[in-house]
């Protein structure tokens, strides 16, 4: 069987085989919004395309109700961790930054809690399925904080007593409001 080649011409006409006008048009484009953006802010209103410059140090933007900031473990009402060392967070966790070793409960009762409760937060990817697989509601991450920068690797992972910290007692109910929060909601 014999092989066949196709031949393909160029773009005809020096104007298509240079693309010098597609560069221009693009240049014309960076610099219109350029202008545009600079003048605005200059003049010390908002441009038309809506875009707003902070000036960072003193002002800052507020963070959105349900952002998630870094993690924070919830306490009972006797100031105990939440936390029975169940393994649902590290589990679902799909960056591994979670490190959890349980222990037997001082009082000698059938529930665990976690000797070690470790997060990396250089690993953490902030999805909040930790959040979502914790089946006593122990950790959360409303505290409206982003993770700062650190020099060592080994202070940005926060541990129990850090996590604790942060939280404060649970307002959580077991069971939540049941099938039919839609109704409740309505009235």
């Amino acid at each position: 069987m014999a092989t066949t080649v196709k031949t393909v011409s160029r773009p005809a006409g020096l104007r298509r085989q240079t693309y010098l006008v597609a560069i221009a048009e693009g240049l014309w484009v960076t610099v219109r919004h350029l202008m545009r953006n600079w003048i605005g802010n200059t003049l010390g209103r908002r441009s038309k395309t809506g875009i707003a410059t902070l000036s960072y140090p003193e002002e800052k933007k507020a963070y959105p109700e349900r952002n998630r900031g870094l993690h924070r473990l919830m306490k009972r009402e006797d100031g105990q961790v939440r936390c029975v060392a169940c393994m649902m967070c590290p589990t679902v966790c799909p960056a591994h930054c979670i490190t959890i070793v349980p222990e037997e409960s001082p009082d000698g009762g059938i529930e665990k809690r976690p000797r070690i409760f470790e997060i990396d937060e250089l690993r953490c990817v902030v999805c909040g399925l930790c959040v979502e697989a914790c089946p006593c509601d122990a950790i959360r991450m409303d505290t409206h904080m982003h993770a700062w920068p650190t020099i060592r690797r080994a202070d940005a992972i926060l541990d129990k007593v850090e996590l604790l910290s942060r939280g404060g007692p649970s307002t959580a109910t077991q069971g939540g409001v049941g099938p039919f929060w839609r109704e409740k909601v309505k009235s």
